[in-house]
């Protein structure tokens, strides 16, 4: 049974309820005294279109978006006026509220129930205004945000994002505690670091990543057994005998020597035995090492380096990100616009994930067997009559398209002049001297 517009309207109205819109703006002051603009209609406004095409990414275009939607016209400085610190705040309200709510689990493969959730940590940059100081580059003369976030690929939501310049390492923002129990963390190799490891296995998580190529940890124990003059491996340090090596995979034990975190002033050294695994690769004669904390019982090496393909969803939700939604076009010199604007694209996923779980609730289809780059270009297409739907729920009538179209058309700046006006006013001028 396919969903109706109703299961999606309703869908969207309980995601997040006008109460708490509202209670969240007036916590935060984005609500003004005069009330003439619906905080409500704003927020969707923003969500909704930034999945649209166009320049309804520009204030200008969310203000023709809102006014269109809403049959209200707005002056352009007090819509202007809305996009502040504070709205950035509530937004991150907002999106916080999906992360601990919104998500329903969808595992996407019988293998992962074996897991809690299988997560994903990663970042990726935006090039911004080259004078936007507070998000400081690399390089000189250049800026750039970076968008850290852990992905849920059991059930395709985003649970924790970070916005910091360029310069912050991204493994810094990783958090470990009690949450990682019972969760998969595939990691590549920006975020490789022994403690992180053991204090991953330490809370009951699991984790398998790359091995790093300055990585050079001493084997203890070969998992497997090989028949004939296989070469012994155990004492040996694995970058020193792998180029030595012609099996299909490798199994071995590995003690890792390692700092603990710092406590009354010093840090004390430890070590601690992991799993790793080689799975060869035969176009380039190499091998893929992973390290892990999986259990040889259960996972075999080959499905270790299968496992670890899944964390390719991340690369593919920053593609989504930057692709289909643009992420990558800041044309603003302010540093809230900019976190407005990341803020309302995480926000966009959102919405997209949940209408995709439930059009797969709908049919009996798995969420994760869609493309979600082609689910993006449809929902994008959807977007702008998703708004005007949702418009509808909020008792506001039909958009009088003649009435807007006549106000776009004839109230410009006149400071504005169309092409052809400029050189018949500047031809009038001649003539009259």
């Amino acid at each position: 049974m396919e969903p109706s517009s109703d299961a999606v309207r309703s869908l969207l109205t309980s995601l997040f309820p006008s109460g708490l819109i509202e209670d969240l703006a007036h916590e935060r002051e984005v609500v003004q005294r005069d009330r003439k603009i619906d905080v409500r209609m704003l927020i969707w406004t923003l969500v909704l279109g930034f999945a649209a095409d166009g320049e309804a990414r520009s204030i200008a275009g969310y203000r023709r978006s809102y006014e269109l939607a809403t049959n209200q016209s707005v002056a352009a400085s007090s819509f202007y006026d809305r996009f502040s610190d504070q709205l950035a705040d509530l937004l991150r309200d907002l999106l916080d509220h999906a992360v601990e709510e919104v998500a329903v689990p969808h595992h996407v493969a019988p293998a992962f129930q074996r897991f809690r959730d299988v997560m994903v940590a990663d970042a990726t940059v935006f090039r911004l205004h080259r004078l936007l100081s507070e998000f400081e580059a690399t390089h000189d003369d250049q800026s750039g945000a970076m968008l850290y976030l852990v992905h849920n690929i059991t059930d395709q939501s985003v649970i924790s994002t970070e916005i910091t310049d360029e310069r912050v390492h991204e493994s810094t923002l990783f958090k470990t505690g009690s949450w990682l129990r019972g969760r998969l963390f595939l990691f590549d190799q920006g975020f490789f670091k022994y403690r992180r490891f053991a204090l991953i296995d330490e809370n009951d998580g699991f984790f398998v990543s790359r091995l790093k190529p300055d990585a050079n940890p001493v084997i203890t124990a070969e998992l497997r057994e090989w028949r004939g003059r296989a070469i012994p491996l155990e004492g040996k340090q694995i970058h020193d005998v792998v180029g030595d090596l012609s099996r299909q995979y490798i199994d071995v034990e590995v003690e890792a020597e390692f700092k603990r975190g710092p406590y009354n002033g010093t840090q004390s050294l430890d070590t601690k035995t992991f799993r790793v695994v080689g799975v060869c690769n035969e176009d380039a004669d190499d091998y893929h090492l992973y390290i892990t904390n999986l259990p040889r019982e259960e996972f075999r090496p080959d499905e270790i380096g299968l496992l670890y393909r899944a964390r390719w969803e991340v690369e593919l939700l920053f593609r989504e990100l930057k692709s289909q939604y643009e992420l990558t076009s800041f044309e603003t010199g302010k540093a809230h616009i900019v976190r407005i604007q990341i803020l309302a694209a995480l926000l966009t996923l959102v919405v997209s994930r949940a209408i995709l779980r439930t059009v797969c609730d709908h049919t009996d289809q798995p969420v994760a067997g869609v493309p979600k780059e082609r689910w993006a270009a449809t929902f994008r297409s959807a977007a702008q009559l998703i708004l005007h739907e949702l418009a509808a729920v909020y008792s506001y009538p039909p958009p009088d398209l003649e009435a807007f179209l006549t106000q776009e058309a004839l109230n410009q700046p006149a400071s504005r002049q169309t092409l052809i006006r400029e050189v018949s006013n500047g031809l009038s001028g001649g003539l009259t001297a």
